[in-house]
């Protein structure tokens, strides 16, 4: 199954979970900013969570469907439709039919989309993963963002799969796209905002700020600035300030570490992190609220609420025995078809 890009917009690239087991070597994981939203897309057409994907930033792509094809539109709101035709609704399956073009504009809620095909996004696997690391060069397609004639192919679809695209096609024959009635219902969604609360455990630096800092750190909004990226989020707000200067040597950082770099002004790290860093870790962001920053845009505002250590852990877990019980839902919802 083919896929031709017509319009990339500002920022489309192929996504996966990312690279485990390589920043050891100094390999970044990269990987989906909002991994909820890739494994939400994913399961709605019948594909293994991690699957690659393509990831929007800001303004979405426009692609042209050569087949027809399943997908599902998770993450931000990129007002996406059907050319002269009805809106691609988001968070569950619909069937794109061959011939469609697909115009997925600004992102009207949130700043990144994953958009998922039934059998995922075919570019040749590096280092285990199929995500673009832009700056290297590394894997997605052609190791780059994607551009106007780029051809996307896609894998073989889930029996599940083909099974709801030939029922949706039935129900709407003609039709450009043909939607299931059925969704993953916002209250199953992560609870994004533009200035989300986001919670924090101390970090190993922490307290080499002062008093005075810490409480600005934890009690006062910080700002996203335009110089953020897939790399990390420059925020601006309560300048934070060390007891005393102090030469770190470069230790282990990841995605959602918060570091103070000599201006004191925090940066949190994302996706394409390095592996290493030289400036005070005074936090880390809890794995379970990855995706409420991975969906903030400049100028968007955050605010860190610290807890502790195993409350992070036991959120993660919730989170994940209630995607699991989502997993088997939607996967429900998919065998009605076959």
């Amino acid at each position: 199954m083919t896929i031709e890009v017509l319009n990339p917009g500002l920022l489309t690239t192929v996504q996966d979970e990312g690279r485990f087991g390589l920043r050891g070597v100094g390999v970044v994981t990269s990987g989906a900013m909002d991994r909820f939203a890739l494994h939400a897309a994913n399961l709605l057409v019948g594909n293994e969570r991690g699957a690659a994907v393509l990831e929007m930033t800001l303004t979405g792509a426009t692609l042209e469907f050569r087949e027809d094809a399943l997908v599902a539109l998770c993450g931000a709101d990129m007002d996406a439709r059907a050319e002269e035709g009805p809106p691609l609704p988001s968070w569950r399956p619909v069937l794109v039919r061959s011939g469609t073009v697909l115009r997925c504009g600004r992102a009207l809620r949130g700043a990144r989309a994953c958009l998922a095909v039934a059998g995922g996004i075919a570019v040749p696997a590096v280092l285990g993963s199929r995500s673009t690391h832009v700056p290297s060069r590394l894997g997605g397609y052609a190791g780059r963002a994607l551009l106007p004639g780029d051809r996307l192919q896609a894998g073989a679809p889930s029996a599940a799969a083909i099974a709801l695209a030939a029922r949706l096609a039935a129900v709407a024959p003609g039709a450009p796209i043909a939607p299931t009635m059925w969704a993953i219902a916002p209250s199953a969604r992560p609870p994004y905002a533009e200035q989300p609360a986001v919670r924090v455990t101390r970090g190993r630096e922490a307290e080499a700020m002062t008093g005075g800092s810490l409480h600005s750190f934890f009690t006062t909004p910080y700002s996203v600035t335009p110089q953020s990226d897939r790399m990390g989020y420059r925020l601006t707000g309560e300048r934070l300030e060390e007891t005393e200067p102090q030469e770190m040597i470069s230790e282990a950082v990841t995605m959602g570490t918060v570091q103070v770099p000599p201006g004191g002004q925090p940066i949190v790290l994302m996706a394409d992190a390095q592996t290493t860093g030289g400036y005070p870790r005074i936090a880390q962001v809890a794995a379970v609220d990855l995706p409420l920053l991975a969906q903030l845009k400049p100028s968007g505002a955050v605010r860190f609420r610290e807890i502790s250590i195993q409350e992070a852990q036991v959120l993660y877990i919730q989170q994940q025995l209630f995607f699991r019980q989502l997993e088997k839902t939607v996967r429900i919802r998919l065998a009605e078809s076959e």
